[in-house]
């Protein structure tokens, strides 16, 4: 199979669409596999499928299983090869999230301080956290607000409500 980045200088993006008590979650993949993306319905910032993707569940199979196991509330860490674009900043903040274990919270000035970057930068760190492309698979629904609140969440607060109730949180 010819490589479509020589034909059209692009990549490749490949997607499905899984059922989930959050409503049809939509991924996405490179070629090689790692997920780009997880989007839910009218998540502020979520993907919608593109002219030129191509339409392939093979991809995400074990996506698939990892997330009917943890809605299941079998599975508390997903072990899948995951490949997000963002500035140096945002990608440093998405690596903290991955430090926030199951059942755990943790708040967006502690966020920060994991990141080395001083208290200042916590509206940053949220807009960081809210650019996050892979909802639930990268945990930014544990991020929470210093006083305890549940504050923003890019798929909506109630998504973010039944994250954490499933995960024992709440």
């Amino acid at each position: 199979m010819r490589d479509v980045t020589e034909v059209t200088g692009r990549t490749m993006t490949y997607w499905t669409s899984i059922d989930s008590p959050l409503g049809p979650l939509l991924l996405t993949a490179d070629p090689a596999g790692a997920l780009t993306s997880l989007s839910v319905p009218g998540q502020k910032g979520g993907r919608s499928v593109q002219d030129g993707w191509r339409h392939d569940p093979g991809p995400f199979r074990a996506a698939g299983e990892q997330l009917a196991a943890y809605f299941a509330g079998e599975l508390k860490e997903f072990r899948l090869t995951l490949r997000a674009a963002g500035t140096e900043f945002r990608e440093r903040v998405w690596g903290a999230l991955d430090s926030v274990p199951y059942g755990g919270t943790t708040t967006y000035g502690e966020i920060a301080a994991r990141i080395g970057a001083p208290r200042a930068v916590v509206r940053a760190v949220g807009g960081a956290i809210g650019a996050n492309p892979l909802l639930i698979l990268r945990p930014c629904h544990r991020v929470i607000g210093a006083d305890g609140s549940l504050t923003g969440y890019a798929g909506g607060l109630e998504r973010k409500t039944t994250l954490l109730t499933l995960e024992g949180a709440l």
